[in-house]
């Protein structure tokens, strides 16, 4: 008898491994960011992310799931339960980290400046003055703006959603956009509409605001979550996964965390 019901605790036990290695991780994003998120024709998610969320998803034996929402209403809507995890491109800052936790910083990306590339303008309060800058709602290149260029006398227009900046930008509504290098590249630079803009001047830099890389917003209370996707996420990056969509996503851009 006693052999017995060892055998059903072990088998419950199991069964318990088995339940806890299927959990869905719901991850929560703003699908409208390439190359890092955003959909294709057939309506699919796709980017460095997504592909990034699958593949930590199968090292930490977990199932994937995706909620949208506005870049900024995503750290109200993990605090809500909403989803699990922030996986949206999201600099880890000193400011976030009042709220929310971290993973370990998964990779990093510079911010720049895009405008006309004959305008001669730099990423300075004193080049900008005057000028009506763009920046994404919630962003730390919002945040960064705002406090380095807005009080000189320059015009920072938040957006809900970054594709509209572009879009004021060739309507000639704003006079450059401050963004990651990766998303203004291949959201705007490598397509049509960005004929005769660039980057100009070099990243800015200041780390308390931008922070020291990206990675996955967590609950503050979610230790458990954060051991184990740091775990795979270490594992990624050691076995060069990261590396490789990098590559894939961001050519040219050493996104290696200092």
């Amino acid at each position: 008898m006693k052999k017995l019901n060892a055998l059903l605790v072990a088998v419950g036990l199991l069964s318990s491994v088995s339940v806890l290695a299927q959990e869905t991780l719901r991850y929560g994003l703003e699908s409208q960011y390439p190359p890092f998120e955003s959909r294709n024709a057939q309506g699919e998610l796709e980017g460095f992310d997504i592909e990034l969320g699958n593949a930590i998803c199968k090292t930490a034996s977990l199932k994937c799931s995706w909620v949208e929402s506005s870049f900024d209403a995503l750290i109200p809507a993990l605090a809500a339960k909403k989803f699990d995890a922030i996986n949206s491109a999201m600099n880890i800052t000193e400011q976030r980290m009042k709220n929310i936790g971290f993973t370990t910083p998964i990779y990093r990306i510079p911010s720049q400046l895009v405008a006309h590339t004959d305008s001669g303008l730099q990423p300075t309060a004193e080049s900008l003055a005057g000028k009506n800058i763009g920046v994404l709602q919630g962003s730390v290149q919002e945040t960064y703006a705002k406090q380095y260029w807005e009080s000189k006398g320059v015009t920072v227009t938040s957006y809900q959603d970054q594709n509209q900046v572009y879009n004021d930008m060739v309507a000639g509504r704003l006079d450059g956009t401050l963004v990651m290098s990766a998303a203004g590249q291949s959201g705007f630079l490598d397509k049509p509409q960005g004929k005769g803009f660039g980057f100009v001047g070099k990243p800015v830099e200041d780390e308390k605001i931008l922070g020291k890389g990206i990675g996955f917003g967590l609950r503050k209370d979610d230790a458990a979550l954060k051991k184990q996707l740091d775990a795979a996420i270490v594992k990624l990056q050691q076995d060069g996964t990261v590396a490789t969509l990098a590559k894939k996503f961001f050519p040219g851009i050493d996104v290696s965390v200092k």
